[in-house]
């Protein structure tokens, strides 16, 4: 179990920057990939249009449900109730964490001051900055949470990725009251982006509400 010393040399190596040693808290890339071989995924994403449908059951069904951030599901019936990995680009605090439980947190923000001690101290991802750069670069705006999981999905051996909850601020966003010109992202090169996905890789399905 993690003592004082040990949250001690996180909290130095986050306030230093030092890539390397927050990077060895995290299971590697290879075995992350490797719990989702062969399974089929349901990415919830947090589009307010997703509580007005019923797919709560559709999503629990997966071998794997995958959550984003502050991971709302206002009603079993549209959201389900399983969150088997979550994945953060924002500030969660140790209590919100024991109550989604994930079996694996994935932290997917370039900004690692956020990361925190109750994300490190469970079983984590740390998403590669380098990947985090060529979406950016790709799309001309900093990728959501959403795009950057897509992205790392594509490479896995997942059977089927479901994306639920995925409108491109269309309905905006169950975890704020923010419009699109209010955030940093590019909604329409990110529809784009995840519109030749789909075209490419008969994997992954556009589950509209």
């Amino acid at each position: 179990m993690a003592g004082p010393i040990d949250r001690l040399r996180f909290h130095l190596a986050r306030a230093t920057r030092n890539e390397a040693a927050l990077a060895r808290r995290s299971i590697t890339r290879s075995s992350m990939l490797a719990a989702v071989a062969g399974r089929s995924v349901a990415l919830v994403g947090n589009a307010r249009s997703l509580a007005q449908g019923a797919a709560g059951d559709e999503i629990d069904a997966h071998d794997l449900v995958i959550r984003i951030n502050r991971a709302p599901m206002p009603a079993a019936a549209s959201h389900g109730t399983r969150t088997d990995w979550l994945a953060l680009a924002v500030r969660m605090g140790a209590a919100d964490l024991d109550r989604l439980n994930p079996r694996l947190t994935l932290w997917m923000s370039h900004k690692r001051k956020r990361l925190t001690w109750a994300v490190v101290r469970r079983r984590f991802y740390l998403h590669r900055q380098d990947d985090i750069r060529r979406l950016w670069a790709e799309l001309g705006a900093q990728p959501t949470t959403g795009l950057m999981l897509i992205d790392l999905l594509a490479g896995s051996e997942a059977t089927r990725i479901d994306l639920y909850g995925f409108d491109f601020f269309q309905s905006l966003s169950l975890t704020g009251h923010r419009s699109a010109a209010q955030v940093p992202h590019d909604f329409a090169a990110e529809r784009a982006a995840v519109e030749q996905l789909l075209a490419a890789d008969p994997r992954f399905r556009l589950i509209r509400p």
